[in-house]
């Protein structure tokens, strides 16, 4: 399962491509908005930091309003999928887009019909929102293993990214469940990579590590250093 950072923080789209994981980056318009950067600008510099595939969003909501943002966005770096919400209308902008080459990523997905009704309108990616299905007293997660195993019962490419990851145990249960991607938030991301046990077994390490290092500087005799030289006391 690859992971994609769900953010449009350039900072912390840096530090986590930084350990080697990323495999992309998914933004939206709230996110957009919340880093207070221009759409183009940031898009850009996100694409040409992790160079794997960067999610956009239109904001149009009719089918020629979103191709016509949909062929703009894709422009601005290879590396763009175009989101799409799933309506009507995006499906519809999915299939002419698809047709075009432009890489499509169709989102806010909450059921198995619609991640069918996406994949044949042609969706690179399909992203059903685990985390806000579980809000609603439904299995997110469950959802997520279904549209895997109807893609792959009907042999359909198009990948399950998981969406609305809320904590690691998400990850995990993506992984399970057959996600092709996972895109997660920057905070869960910190919270993967620590456990206590780490921790303090790194601290142990290195508190034998600076015994060793002492006993070896004691054991150590000064140096030869010849007689000293003229007018040196």
């Amino acid at each position: 399962m690859e992971f994609f950072i769900d953010s449009a923080i350039v900072d912390e789209i840096r530090e986590i491509n930084a350990w080697g994981v990323l495999a992309g980056v998914t933004t939206n318009p709230s996110l957009i908005v919340s880093s207070g950067r221009d759409f183009r600008e940031v898009v850009q510099e996100i694409a040409a930091l992790v160079g794997g595939a960067i999610s956009a969003e239109v904001t149009a909501l009719d089918a020629e309003g979103m191709i016509k943002e949909g062929r703009e966005v894709a422009g601005w770096s290879e590396h763009v999928v175009v989101k799409l919400p799933l309506t009507p209308a995006g499906l519809q902008a999915c299939r002419t887009l698809t047709g075009e080459g432009i890489k499509t990523n169709v989102t806010l997905c909450f059921s198995v019909p619609q991640a069918l009704l996406a994949a044949r309108a042609g969706a690179t990616y399909i992203s059903p929102f685990a985390g806000r299905v579980d809000d609603i007293g439904w299995d997110g997660m469950e959802l997520i293993r279904q549209i895997k195993e109807a893609y792959v019962m009907g042999d359909i490419s198009t990948k399950v990214l998981a969406a609305s990851i809320r904590h690691p145990q998400h990850v995990v249960q993506s992984a399970l469940a057959g996600a092709d991607v996972a895109t997660i938030p920057y905070k869960v991301f910190v919270q993967m990579v620590s456990h206590p046990l780490t921790q303090a077994g790194l601290d142990g390490f290195m508190k034998d590590w600076a015994k060793r290092q002492g006993a070896a500087s004691a054991a150590t005799p000064p140096s030869e250093a010849g007689p000293p030289l003229p007018g040196s006391r």
